[in-house]
């Protein structure tokens, strides 16, 4: 029995050594992600990152993650936080494989973190308010007071010009976004902010008062922070972003965000009423016809088509929607329309889900007001205008009312108001403008026709 103990401690040592020496008996690699079969990206609940829109989540960090997702076969997984202080944090503690949200690679940062490779390159940015006073150089700054998202490279930028120029000072926030910051600048809140120059070209399709002041910094690199642990995920990203890059697949993405055209081409009241008599003739049976058939007044549907693409039936938007009344071709695939460019089909289409969505409109909204709850859900989804309803009753306001949910839905844009609800983040201001344009033009519509239109309050 003893000579039999000694025997079995050799035996392991050799088939240890083997195993060393095969690289079949090698030991299992690294797990690529902290939970085995996902990918697990922490992100921010803000347009350039990720946010829930019409037609479910999107966002240009939010797309690009789930593509690489994909890639690797696993499933996505995301965790939002706040701000960026926050997101900082969660991957110093390891939280998450990478967090994708807008962050600028810096030196101070590399020190902290690891980065994948560049995704987009952009500038910091002050920024003023055409209307109104705002610093004209660097010089001018310590004059006015200057709000800046907090533990951002901004701050970093500033805190090197500090040097330059003593008196420079500034505020920093935790509690807005950038881009509620440019809404401040915009509203003459606050005088100026900074801002990625991205950021920028997003808000000022909505925001055109904006004014770029003058640029603090060189242009700058977006990157990723990978978890420190996981090098091999960084290895891999490299090369997967080089080759979606290659096939074109990253600048359709980028282009379906940042390529600054207007989808919603304002036009003057003379341009409009000129196109009554020049465009709308030919496709005004297919309004009325579909109107009656989805118990939809025509004027709105042709006022909404307007609103999308000036009653062109060949209008092409750079996020791929088409036709006169710009659908997706996700939604145009589930209602029927197999050619996006066909004046008549796009119209059926279009009237078959503005039905849907008013179908969907709480039976208690009075029925003058149903339209104005579905013409917003068009443009921001339905989930933000249930938010809306229940944000509504929480500050003592009427769910049902469409002049009330109208002072509500801007809420959504604050982080202290989506934070608590179901669907997030979202541009409640665009909604709120694009029914009035779309009654707007309705009104005019009708009044040239001698018909009549009630407004929604």
């Amino acid at each position: 029995m003893k000579e039999s103990g000694r025997r079995y401690p050799t035996l392991f040592l050799l088939l240890l050594f083997c195993c060393l020496l095969l690289p079949s008996c090698t030991l299992p690699p690294e797990s690529l992600t902290i939970t085995p079969g996902t990918l697990t990206v922490l992100t921010r609940n803000i347009p350039t990152a990720y946010y829930e829109g019409p037609e479910g989540k999107m966002g240009f960090e939010y797309d690009l993650a789930r593509a690489f997702a994909d890639h690797l076969g696993l499933k996505l997984k995301l965790k939002v936080v706040d701000s960026v202080t926050d997101a900082l944090k969660a991957m110093e503690n390891g939280e998450a494989d990478l967090a994708a949200a807008g962050l600028t690679r810096t030196e101070e940062r590399e020190k902290r973190f690891t980065f994948g490779p560049e995704y987009l390159k952009v500038q910091q940015l002050v920024v003023g308010n055409r209307n109104r006073p705002y610093p004209k150089k660097v010089e001018e700054l310590p004059d006015y007071d200057l709000v800046v998202l907090k533990n951002t490279s901004y701050v970093e930028k500033l805190r090197e010009l500090k040097l330059q120029y003593p008196k420079l000072h500034w505020r920093e926030t935790d509690e807005y976004s950038t881009d509620q910051l440019l809404e401040q600048v915009w509203r003459g809140t606050i005088p100026c902010t900074v801002s990625d120059s991205n950021i920028l070209a997003m808000n000022r399709r909505y925001f055109p008062e904006l004014m770029v002041a003058f640029p603090i910094s060189e242009e700058q690199s977006l990157a990723w922070i990978i978890n420190g642990k996981k090098k091999k995920l960084k290895n891999e990203l490299s090369k997967w972003l080089a080759k979606f890059k290659k096939t074109g697949k990253f600048a359709e993405l980028r282009d379906r965000y940042y390529a600054y055209t207007e989808i919603f081409d304002y036009v003057d009241i003379k341009v409009f009423t000129r196109r009554i008599s020049s465009r709308l003739p030919a496709i005004q049976p297919y309004f009325q016809k579909y109107g009656r058939q989805y118990n939809i007044p025509w004027t709105l549907l042709a006022a909404k088509a307007y609103q999308e693409s000036h009653w062109d039936p060949n209008a092409v938007s750079p996020t791929g929607v088409k036709g006169i009344m710009m659908l997706t071709q996700t939604t145009a695939k589930a209602l029927g329309v197999t050619n996006l460019l066909d004046p008549e089909q796009s119209i059926r289409g279009g009237a078959r889900y503005f039905r849907q969505l008013l179908d969907r409109v709480p039976k208690s909204v009075p029925e003058n007001q149903r339209l104005a709850f579905a013409v917003a859900a068009y443009n921001v989804g339905m989930g933000h205008i249930y938010d809306a309803r229940e944000l509504a009753r929480k500050l003592g306001k009427d769910p049902d009312s469409w002049k009330d949910i109208k002072s509500v839905l801007p809420l959504l844009s604050r982080k202290k108001y989506y934070k608590t609800l179901k669907h997030g983040y979202a541009r409640g201001y665009e909604p709120v403008r694009y029914v009035e344009r779309i009654f707007n033009y309705r009104n005019i519509l009708e009044q040239k026709l001698g018909l009549l239109s009630i407004h929604p309050g």
